[in-house]
């Protein structure tokens, strides 16, 4: 495309796209945004290397002009869109990139593949530690994972309400909590679990949580217990029928003097298992696969569309696909939040054209990230996710209480597009 506009002398028409999604993944009431401060970060820095333009040349995949707007590729547009954190819906224009149609056009795959792995991840950890209530989640879900997807699963989960992760790669990288356990392989590794508990508390301290269910679990906790004493941190059960395991597990360490030892939870768990768990003595809930695959919706189904763009005469005008099921709304979009007297919201309203929509008794969505090519400060980095997990927070007090429902129905507000002359 980017060659072909180049030939046409379309390339350098101002252009706006935006990012949305036609309907959220079955059964969910409401989507998280998630990775706009990733896309932010690799902005920055987006260049195109002699070693890559060789490749482009040597693979004859474009020619010599392309190569040549390539080699010298700036991002110098305006970038709008939702806070990170921030819930969506179907419509919702969660990123607007303002620039030259070749601008936009390049940025096109890189910015989809973050922003619908990292929201999948977000929106399902939302609902996780939504169902969660004060019960603490944690994200262990790097062995299932690409190495730099679960770099980006622990950032999205934290944003969207999961208080650590086992990824030290991701702590490093976006300051988070960073959390861990011990495997099987480990007690399995000495001759005894008794070795293996005594090593790990003489390293660790007693605070430390150990595993009990590698092999007899109320021995186990007898064992931990005899050993740390009443200063034991926490035990973890990672198979059975945890819901209980956990209740039982609970009495034995009450009767044993050991009240303040937590519970900690794991093994494939998702929403529904966290909602079974609700009733049972649990601490933590420890998440892995569920997690990092979106809890069956792996991807969040996000587009990336022309809206407006410069005729032949230099005049901006609304522009939209018309195919069948895949239609768009031409037309330069902004967005607000109906909240009622309770500050509940009641519905999504999207503006069209070129005038901001105003509305009594609104939250407006779009803020601008990126000016004149320039990154504004406050949206990348650990504070980034810390401003995004802060915004997460407050869209969701906003959420009617249908919204927290695991059964399926449709989005918990609809969303409403205002002509804007």
């Amino acid at each position: 495309m980017l060659q072909a506009a180049l030939k046409s002398g379309t390339a350098h028409r101002h252009s706006v796209f935006e990012v949305f999604t036609r309907r959220l993944p079955a059964g969910r009431r409401y989507g998280v945004l998630a990775g706009t401060g990733r896309f932010l970060e690799g902005l920055a820095d987006f260049r195109f290397t002699t070693a890559e333009l060789d490749y482009l040349a040597d693979a004859q995949v474009v020619n010599d002009e392309t190569l040549s707007y390539l080699e010298n590729f700036r991002f110098s547009g305006n970038i709008y869109g939702y806070a990170e954190g921030e819930v969506f819906f179907p419509h919702s224009p969660v990123l607007q990139v303002e620039g030259t149609f070749a601008e936009a056009c390049i940025l096109e795959t890189y910015l989809l593949s973050i922003l619908n792995y990292d929201s999948a991840v977000a929106s399902a950890a939302s609902r996780m530690s939504v169902t969660a209530n004060d019960r603490p989640c944690l994200e262990m879900g790097s062995r299932r994972a690409h190495e730099q997807a679960a770099v980006a699963a622990a950032r999205a989960a934290v944003i969207a309400g999961f208080e650590g992760t086992s990824n030290l790669e991701a702590g490093r990288r976006y300051g988070l909590h960073t959390i861990g356990t011990s495997a099987h392989s480990f007690t399995l590794l000495h001759d005894s679990e008794e070795e293996a508990f005594r090593a790990q508390l003489a390293s660790l301290g007693n605070k430390t949580t150990l595993l009990v269910d590698t092999y007899d679990v109320e021995k186990a906790v007898r064992l931990a217990v005899n050993l740390a004493g009443q200063e034991l941190g926490g035990v973890r059960l990672d198979s059975g029928d945890l819901v209980v395991q956990a209740r039982w597990v609970r009495e034995l360490l009450d009767s044993l003097g050991n009240t303040n030892t937590k519970i900690t939870v794991t093994s494939d768990l998702d929403e529904y298992a966290i909602a079974s768990l609700a009733a049972a003595p649990v601490d933590s809930y420890g998440v892995g696969t569920k997690l990092v695959t979106g809890s069956g919706a792996p991807t969040s189904s996000m587009v990336y569309k022309v809206v407006a763009r410069e005729n032949s005469d230099g005049v901006m005008e609304p522009v939209a696909k018309a195919s069948r099921g895949k239609g768009s709304h031409g037309g330069r979009k902004s967005a607000v939040r109906q909240l009622n007297s309770r500050g509940v919201a009641t519905a999504e309203l999207i503006g069209v054209g070129p005038t901001p929509l105003k509305v009594e008794g609104s939250r407006e969505l779009l803020v601008e990230f990126v000016k004149d090519g320039q990154l504004l400060p406050g949206f990348v980095g650990a504070e980034g996710v810390r401003r995004a997990a802060e915004r997460h927070q407050r869209s969701i007090q906003e959420l009617p209480y249908t919204a927290h429902r695991l059964s399926a129905g449709d989005p918990v507000i609809p969303t409403e597009f205002i002509d804007q002359k």
